[in-house]
């Protein structure tokens, strides 16, 4: 130790917040293919002062970036989310809020809401909705990006991660650690009809409080995966990780109808592992199966004793429940050994049978989240194909954008920002989906970058 400051590497590089709120109208080369018309929305964490206390990448103010696109052109806007957390802070020039660490926070927000709105965005039943586990969905206008507000009628937090039934329009979601205590053991399943109305709101008891980034819906089922990422309000007041990784409380997927009580969760189990995002979950007869990035150990937490945990990198595995055997071990199979994050797919298969997906991944560097290269899987073949970048150039969540409504799944576009490290910005990618080894058949370039963030969805226009 050399006594110099210790540098948080999520607020440095392209980690760094970007500060101003810009409007560009940007240039493409290349073209645009005329069936892209619509908006591409994009969140992620971006402090507007100097964190309090030891800053986790996951606690940032949300900001959403916008790039609009409309015959063959292109234009960006980006707004912060201004959540009433954003308003105190902003109206006392400095940060107030601790993120994880409740000590950190200034005694004059005590008991005041700390939400952040910074992890996905999602357009629903007519509200475009910026979405952070811990609180209600935050709405924006749709063009101007411009804060409305929290949506009351959920009435408590709700997941970054509901799935729109493709059949019903509904909205399927889930909260963790409700209720008024922090870190508490109840899980919140609801579901938000077409027309945007919330029609139920049920909880039940998890085996214990867990990050539960995301679930599993399928046709007739949800299921709620409870993985050894804990979370633990003593542990945070004695200055320990309020989040640890504890493999030796093992993994468990509750798993019930959706149209049944929350009382009928039956609980399968398998050894520790975590999963920040799954592919897609289906049914096949008395079997529900599932395709999840998963990690041997949670990143970016430590252990419960604040030591770090080696590092991991998640890979494709399909979990397999089978309902009508007398066992409740999950079955585990290894569908790729790629390491990647970000997995999505064609949205009209959501929670049905499946052939298409696509990743960000690590070709060169797992265990990395920057990552390197884009991956497209066939699930009919089994064939993967991929595309990496030019060394230091870093992609996002890929996005894919059906070519028509009624157009074959997987055939379409596929969209991703980067960012170029020797330019230090960043551009907006156009990609045939099924094709991704050629490259991006267009590129919209921006004046500067667009910090790294987490999850974004494409609107229709």
């Amino acid at each position: 130790m050399d006594g110099s400051p210790r540098i948080n590497a999520y607020l440095s590089g392209n980690f760094a917040p970007v500060r101003s709120e810009d409007d560009f109208d940007l240039e493409v080369v290349g073209q645009i293919p005329a069936g892209i018309r619509g908006a591409f929305y994009r969140n992620g964490p971006n402090p507007q002062f100097e964190p309090r206390g030891d800053y986790h990448w996951f606690s940032g103010d949300g900001m959403v970036h916008g790039f609009f696109v409309e015959d063959g052109k292109v234009s960006y806007r980006n707004r912060y989310v201004r959540t009433p957390k954003w308003d105190l802070e902003n109206s006392a020039g400095k940060a107030l809020f601790g993120g994880f660490d409740p000590r950190a926070a200034d005694p004059s927000v005590a008991g005041k809401d700390g939400g952040v709105s910074n992890t996905n965005i999602l357009w629903h039943a007519g509200r475009l909705m910026a979405l952070e586990e811990g609180h209600k969905p935050f709405e924006l206008d749709p063009i101007t990006l411009e804060s409305r507000g929290y949506v009351d009628e959920y009435a408590g937090r709700v997941t970054a991660h509901p799935k729109i039934d493709p059949k019903t329009g509904e909205m399927v979601w889930f909260a963790y650690s409700v209720g008024d205590m922090p870190f508490s053991n109840t899980v919140s399943y609801g579901v938000t009809d077409a027309e945007g109305q919330v029609v139920r709101r049920d909880n039940f008891e998890a085996p214990y409080s867990s990050m539960v980034h995301d679930f599993l819906v399928t046709d007739r089922y949800a299921l709620f995966p409870i993985l050894p990422l804990t979370g633990s309000l003593e542990r945070a007041m004695r200055g320990q990780p309020p989040f640890a990784w504890e493999p030796e409380k093992g993994s468990h997927v509750g798993v019930m109808l959706r149209d049944a009580s929350v009382e009928s969760v039956r609980w399968f189990t398998t050894d520790a592992c975590y999963v920040f995002h799954p592919m897609n979950a289906w049914e096949e007869g008395d079997k529900i199966l599932a395709d999840v990035m998963e990690y041997p150990v949670a990143p970016l937490f430590p252990k419960a004793d604040g030591t770090m945990n080696e590092r991991s990198a998640a890979r494709l595995v399909r979990w397999t429940f089978d309902l009508g055997a007398d066992s409740d071990t999950i079955k585990r199979q290894p569908i790729d050994d790629l390491a990647g994050e970000f997995p999505r797919f064609d949205e009209r298969y959501a929670g049905l049978a499946y052939r298409h997906g696509w990743f960000a991944a690590n070709a060169a560097r797992p265990g990395d989240f920057g990552f390197d290269s884009l991956a497209h899987i066939d699930h009919g073949t089994g064939k993967r194909v991929v595309y990496t970048f030019p060394s230091g150039d870093v992609p996002g969540e890929p996005i894919f954008i059906p070519r028509a409504p009624d157009a074959a799944e997987g055939d379409g576009w596929l969209i991703a920002v980067v960012y170029r490290a020797a330019e230090d910005r960043s551009d907006f990618l156009v990609f045939d989906a099924q094709a991704i080894a050629t490259g991006p058949i267009a590129t919209a370039k921006l004046p500067r970058r667009v910090p790294f963030g987490f999850h974004g969805n494409w609107r229709q226009g």
